[in-house]
């Protein structure tokens, strides 16, 4: 499948869609309970990101959400981050559909957990992937 779509055209989905998910946390992060593990944003990784969630929020309830309600399976956070954090990974055999379908769910879910967020994160990855993916 790689070499069928070719290893430049995987990269650039990756790039893509990696930032198309970085725009949609930006906007999650305005409510100052998510924020990026990766503070500078040159070194985020174009495979997965991991969104911090802090104060009194469990990212297990969100996680909880997704999966039974939605049926979207979030990563947990490992290590040092297991419940701290959740992971939205985008690479692989992952496309726009399914990153914005993912993103959906997550800010479906943050409203329905009353989990304060930056309204309209899924829109900014809309336009953001409307801008860069051209005909």
């Amino acid at each position: 499948m790689l070499f069928e779509e070719g290893l430049d055209n995987v990269f650039e989905r990756h790039r893509l869609l990696g930032e198309a998910v970085r725009r949609a946390v930006s906007v999650w992060a305005e409510g100052q309970v998510l924020s990026f593990n990766i503070a500078e944003a040159s070194e985020r990784s174009d495979t997965v990101t991991t969104v911090l969630v802090s104060g009194d929020h469990d990212p297990a309830r969100l996680h909880r959400y997704c999966k039974e309600k939605c049926g979207v399976v979030l990563g947990v956070g490992i290590g040092e981050l297991q419940g701290e954090a959740f992971r939205i990974a985008h690479m692989g055999h992952v496309n726009a559909p399914m990153i914005l379908g993912t993103l959906g769910v997550i800010e479906v879910g943050l409203t329905a957990l009353e989990i304060p967020h930056g309204k309209g994160g899924t829109d900014a990855a809309i336009a953001w992937l409307g801008e860069s993916v051209r005909p």
